[in-house]
C-alpha cells in the first residue's frame, strides 16, 4: 500500500505478537484510507493529525472441517493471490479430522500463501461381542469376577431349581477355566477328554487354561421375566419346533479374556481374545443348554468342549485338543444349528409319564430287535395321537416281560 507522495513518513520499528508481525508507518496526511486485501481488510486510523497504517501479513486460522478445497482468487491492483493446499488424513476407524491453515508470506513479492496442515484423532469403535450373544458383563448387570492368575471359581445359587440329565441341581460352580460343575469345583486346568466316566455333571463351553493366558473376566446373572426369556423361548422353539415351548429361567454365564498383562489393553479389548458363553434354560419340564463362540484365539494349553454326566450316561464333545488349542479358532464357524459359533442341545426331556400297553404278538423277538420296536413304538405313538395326545410326544421302551409261554 503506497501513501501520497506528499505525505511525510516515519519508519518505526516492527512489533511482534505471538505469530502476527505489525508495522507502523506515521504520516501526517489527514484522511483515511481504505485497502482491501482478500478476507481482511486493513484500515489507516487518523489519531491526532497522524496517520498509522497497520500491516497485517501473518494470519492463522483454525477450523474444523472435514476438507477444505483448493481456491485462487484473481488478483488486480488491490487483491493478493491467496493459493490453497490441503493436506487430508483418512483411518480405516472413526475419525475427527481438524485442519488448521495458516496464513504466511510467499517468497513470491505481493502474494501470500496459505498453507494448510490436517491433525486427526481416531476414535477406536468399542469392542461388541456376536449378536449370537445374549447380554453379559455390565450392561447386563451381571456379576463379575476379574481373574488375572488365581485359580478361582464362584458357587451360585439358582432362583429356580435346573434338570440336567433327571437330576435336578439348586445352585451350579463357574469356574474360571471355563467350566460349568453342579457336584463341586473344578479348578483343574487340563481338560478330560468326552467321555470321562467320573462322577461331575458338567458344562465345558471352552475348558482350557484360560487364567494363566491373561486378563478376564468371568460373569453371571438369571432371569425370571423380560426380553431375555422371549429371546430364549423364540431359539428354542426354533431348533426344537412343535413343543410350545415356554422358557421360565434362563442363566447366563461368560468368559471374557483377553492375552495380555496390560489392564489397558484388557480394557480396551485389545489384542488376541477369548470370548464363550453357555446359557441354560428351563420351562415346563424341558431343559436346554446353549453354547456360544465369540473371539477364540489359539493358544498353547490343551482344551475341550462339550458337556458330559455321571458315569457318562449322556455326553458330547465339541471340540477337544490335548496338544494345544491352536486349532480352536475353527471353533466359532462351527455349529449344530446352522448358526456359526452356536451350539444347542436338549438336556432334560421334560415330564415323564409311563403307560402300561398289553398287546398281543407274534412271538417274543418281535421285540428283542431293535427294529423292531421301533416300529411297534410308532403304531402305539400312532393310535395315541389319534385318541388325542400330542404329535410332539417322545416314546421310549423301559422293560419287556414275557407274561405266557
Amino acid at each position: 500500500m503506497k501513501l501520497p507522495a506528499n505525505s511525510p513518513q516515519e519508519k518505526l520499528p516492527e512489533i511482534t505478537i505471538g505469530l502476527v508481525r505489525i508495522k507502523l508507518f506515521l504520516t501526517t496526511e489527514k484522511g483515511l484510507l481504505l485497502c482491501f486485501i482478500s478476507d481482511f481488510i486493513m484500515r489507516s486510523f487518523l489519531v491526532s493529525h497522524l496517520l498509522v497504517l497497520l500491516s497485517v501479513v501473518s494470519l492463522i486460522r483454525a477450523q474444523t472441517t472435514l476438507s477444505t478445497p483448493d481456491f485462487t482468487t484473481t488478483p488486480d491492483p488491490t487483491t493478493t493471490t491467496l493459493a490453497v493446499t490441503t493436506t487430508e488424513a483418512t483411518t480405516e476407524t472413526s475419525t475427527v479430522t481438524t485442519e488448521t491453515t495458516t496464513l504466511e508470506p510467499a517468497t513470491a513479492a505481493g502474494t501470500t500463501t496459505i498453507v494448510e496442515t490436517s491433525i486427526t484423532a481416531t476414535a477406536t469403535t468399542p469392542w461388541t461381542a456376536p449378536a449370537i450373544f445374549y447380554p453379559f458383563g455390565k450392561e447386563a448387570r451381571d456379576t463379575e469376577h476379574l481373574e488375572n492368575g488365581d485359580d478361582s471359581y464362584q458357587l451360585v445359587a439358582f432362583s429356580t431349581p435346573f434338570t440336567y440329565f433327571n437330576r435336578t441341581y439348586n445352585s451350579i460352580y463357574i469356574n474360571n477355566n471355563g467350566l460349568l460343575t453342579f457336584r463341586q469345583p473344578l479348578p483343574e486346568a487340563h481338560p478330560y477328554p468326552f467321555p470321562t466316566y467320573g462322577n461331575e455333571d458338567l458344562i465345558a463351553p471352552l475348558w482350557t487354561d484360560l487364567d494363566d493366558l491373561g486378563i478376564g473376566i468371568y460373569s453371571y446373572q438369571q432371569y425370571t421375566n423380560g426380553s431375555v426369556l422371549t429371546r430364549a423361548t423364540q431359539d428354542i422353539n426354533q431348533y426344537f419346533p412343535g413343543r410350545g415351548f415356554t422358557a421360565s429361567w434362563v442363566f447366563v454365564a461368560t468368559w471374557d479374556y483377553v492375552l495380555t498383562w496390560d489392564m489397558n489393553a484388557f480394557n480396551q479389548h485389545s489384542g488376541p481374545a477369548i470370548t464363550v458363553q453357555a446359557v441354560l434354560i428351563s420351562g415346563g419340564g424341558f431343559s436346554f443348554i446353549l453354547m456360544h463362540y465369540g473371539d477364540c484365539a489359539a493358544i498353547s494349553a490343551a482344551v475341550g468342549a462339550g458337556y458330559d454326566t455321571i458315569g457318562s450316561t449322556d455326553y458330547y464333545q465339541i471340540h477337544n485338543d490335548q496338544n494345544g488349542g491352536y486349532s480352536i479358532p475353527i471353533v466359532k464357524t462351527t455349529t449344530n444349528v446352522g448358526v456359526p459359533g452356536r451350539w444347542v442341545f436338549r438336556v432334560n426331556n421334560g415330564s415323564e409319564t409311563i403307560i402300561g400297553v398289553q398287546m398281543k404278538l407274534e412271538s417274543f423277538s418281535d421285540l428283542i430287535q431293535s427294529g423292531n420296536t421301533e416300529v411297534v413304538l410308532h403304531q402305539i405313538k400312532q393310535e395315541l395321537v389319534n385318541l388325542g395326545l400330542s404329535s410332539s410326544v417322545e416314546m421310549k421302551l423301559r422293560k419287556i416281560q414275557k407274561m405266557q409261554p
